[in-house]
């Protein structure tokens, strides 16, 4: 059911922050308005990884921002004070003029809260820095840089690290040949490798790539060292995870997450999947446990489990060690339960075992009591607590999506956005939120304190939205959503761009993005549909697990029917001019709809789709997921793959198509890309191809990202603007 009023939420999500109408109206009184560019997306700061301070009273993030003229993004970290934030100004804590390139990421408060830790470049190399902060960090004076001190000088840039909360030792995650004695070993190695003139490897086993990058025979190994009365590494770091064949952090989208100190700094717990042979179809992740200080072989806290288990996490008060957990081998898009460990006895429970969503990031209370999750539900990204001992759960904010959060005694931050809105900063207090959230009601107690890209968006008007929903494959409801154009005006009809979201398994929920952002298409004067057909996250595990061997059927008639709903409940939407896009399983989907739905488009925009899957399954890296999508190898299940493969209706294609690829892109490899453009010159089908030497699976530089949007925007007005 749906009503024909649109949703703006301007001030995000939270009911204290939405902006008056009158204050609306006379915003648009004296500003002249525009629609949203692609040109305004890629110069857009970028807010991420809030951590509180321990006492709770300030944060630090992370703030990207593009540099246009050297292709880039560079990433500082800003500071803020939370108490009296209505005047407070964020400060940016790592600028340094004499190293403009360098990027600082990953912060981490010392746990007196004096420091903070993070990793930068501006030594030429990444490694990990410390600030020192003084009492209010309101003084100007905290620009100037002496108070930086260079924690680790190591021969091999650190990609991810963790300080013990005794402040004493540092975990670092560090790609080395695992044969090395020393780092100087794997540096001295790479070094001659580069002088070499013969270019060729040898490999004996999967992955031989992975995402993006061909295998060299190293691995990411978890070290740590102890930090001298000076706070610096000055030893040799040893080795924690090295007795085993496995990545710590993993790859590709791995950090430090994935291990974590106990409270007393004796112990580490990592997570890692051995590679052996079954690397590139396994998912089963485990949970090790070591010494600090190392010596010992990593014992395997979740060798019962053959799925994936994840982010481990010590309660404040060491009793407990939190992890994410799956059910079924090979699945990596299962339902990820909480899991808490009891470190005494050694008992294992299920929280919340009963409640339906994934759970995706997690923290625990300061009393050890509750844990903080986000989770998606239905359509959004939602703050949920859960009590740790009734597992009680409670929603905690409300429409949106919460990218990052972090909780410290009373106070709690969250990264938040949504479809009109990229992400900010809010902060509520615990206490607070009690009072006012029985339940679900979450929304209430919560209040911005950041307010980037103002300045730069201040003459843009977004399109407007509204989630719907409607009866789709078997009778179920599906969710989807639909935006007008900037600058829509009654009565009058608008082109389509209907778009199709990657995973299979994910959503183009209620969020802002940099890749395929509704509020594109809309500032060029299209009214936009996008759908959550069976498959997408955040409907319940069996609706997300209903696409797997049904890749062309059940999604594709939920796309239908969201294309028919929307179509008939919102009569500004121009039926006869329509041009579908998808990327990734989207992609895929293009190649799909050519032959299985051929008059629904003017046409088509194909970014990285599988075209052949019995040629996508012998060339991608990651075959769990090919295998568990299409009931198992191809060769043992070659039917399965072939129902719904895309080669197979060549002849019925005859829809104008745009197809994209980066070569860079090991997930989807070139040749699926190449196979579609092929299929569509040798039948005479107006194609173009547009491809990116340089890039992956998803286009990140900015020019490219330029060109990319440039591209599909001419493609579109070319077929539906006439």
């Amino acid at each position: 059911m749906t009503s024909s009023k649109f949703v703006l939420l301007s001030g995000l999500f939270c009911a204290s922050t939405v902006l008056s109408s009158a204050a609306l109206a006379t915003e648009s009184a004296t500003v002249q308005q525009r629609g949203f560019t692609v040109e305004d997306m890629v110069k857009m700061e970028r807010i991420s990884k809030p951590v509180l301070s321990p006492d709770g009273t300030q944060v630090i993030y992370q703030l990207r921002r593009a540099d246009l003229d050297k292709n880039r993004g560079l990433t500082d970290l800003m500071l803020l004070a939370l108490d009296g934030y209505a005047k407070a100004t964020p400060l940016r804590l790592t600028q340094d003029s004499s190293k403009p390139d360098a990027n600082n990421t990953s912060p981490e408060w010392s746990a007196d809260g004096k420091s903070v830790y993070f990793i930068s470049t501006r030594s030429g190399s990444a490694q990990v820095w410390r600030r020192a902060l003084n009492a209010t960090n309101t003084d100007p004076a905290i620009e100037a840089l002496p108070s930086m001190v260079q924690i680790t000088d190591l021969p091999l840039p650190v990609e991810s690290f963790r300080v013990s909360p005794s402040q004493d030792r540092i975990a670092v995650s560090l790609e080395v040949f695992r044969d090395c004695a020393d780092l100087a070993c794997s540096k001295q190695r790479l070094d001659k490798v580069e002088k070499q003139q013969a270019s060729g490897r040898t490999y004996q086993q999967l992955f031989v790539r992975h995402w993006d990058s061909w295998a060299d025979g190293r691995r990411l190994v978890l070290f740590s060292a102890p930090l001298g009365s000076t706070g610096r590494v000055s030893s040799e770091p040893v080795s924690l995870s090295g007795t085993l064949d496995a990545d710590v952090h993993s790859k590709p989208d791995g950090d430090q997450g994935d291990y974590q100190f106990s409270p007393d700094g004796k112990t580490i717990v990592f997570a890692a999947r051995v590679a052996g042979k079954t690397e590139a179809w396994s998912t089963n992740f485990d949970l090790y446990q070591v010494a600090s200080t190392g010596g010992a072989a990593p014992h395997n806290l979740t060798a019962d489990n053959p799925a994936w288990d994840a982010k481990p996490a010590f309660s404040p008060d060491g009793h407990s060690l939190a992890y994410l957990a799956m059910k079924r081998p090979g699945f990596e898009a299962d339902r990820f339960q909480l899991v808490v460990l009891d470190l005494v006895s050694g008992k294992k429970r299920l929280l919340a075992e009963k409640w339906d969503r994934s759970v995706q990031e997690f923290s625990w209370a300061q009393d050890s009591k509750s844990l903080y999750v986000a989770a998606e539900e239905l359509g959004q990204r939602k703050l949920f607590s859960i009590d740790a001992t009734s597992s009680t759960v409670k929603t905690l904010t409300g429409l949106g999506e919460v990218t990052g959060f972090d909780v410290q005694g009373n106070s709690l931050v969250i990264a938040q956005n949504n479809l009109a809105n990229s992400t900010q900063l809010f902060t509520a207090k615990l206490d607070q939120l009690g009072k006012l959230n029985k339940g679900d009601n979450g929304g209430a107690g919560w209040q911005q304190v950041t307010h980037v890209n103002t300045e730069l968006l201040r003459q843009v008007k977004f399109g407007e939205y509204q989630q719907f929903s409607f009866k789709g494959a078997k009778g179920d409801t599906v969710h989807g959503y639909v935006m007008q154009p900037w600058n829509a005006k009654a009565g009058e009809k608008y082109p389509i761009a209907f778009l199709v979201h990657g995973g299979p398994q994910g959503s183009f929920g209620n969020s802002w993005g940099y890749r395929w952002n509704p509020q594109t298409y809309a500032g060029a004067g299209y009214g936009v549909v996008f759908i959550d057909f069976h498959g997408s996250t955040g409907y319940g595990q069996a609706f997300t697990d209903a696409i797997s061997g049904d890749w062309g059927g059940a999604p594709l008639e939920d796309l239908k029917k969201g294309m028919a709903a929307a179509t008939q409940q919102f009569t500004w939407l121009d039926r006869s001019k329509a041009c579908a896009l998808g990327a990734s399983y989207g992609g895929y989907m293009m190649n799909w709809i050519q032959g299985n739905w051929a008059d629904g488009f003017q046409c088509i925009v194909a970014h990285a789709g599988v075209f052949d899957t019995r040629s996508m399954y012998y060339s991608t890296e990651e075959l769990w997921f090919n295998e568990w999508e299409n009931g198992g190898t191809y060769y043992d299940a070659a039917a399965k793959h072939e129902k719904f493969n895309p080669v197979n209706h060549v002849k019925k294609w005859k829809t104008p198509m745009l197809v994209i690829q980066g070569e860079l892109d090991f997930r989807i490899p070139t040749a699926q890309s190449l196979g579609s453009f092929t299929a569509l010159q040798r039948r005479g089908i107006e194609s173009q191809l547009l491809i990116f030497p340089d890039e992956n699976h998803h286009i990140l530089k900015p020019a490219n990202s330029l060109l990319w949007h440039h591209t599909v925007n001419d493609w579109l007005q070319q077929h539906l603007q006439k």
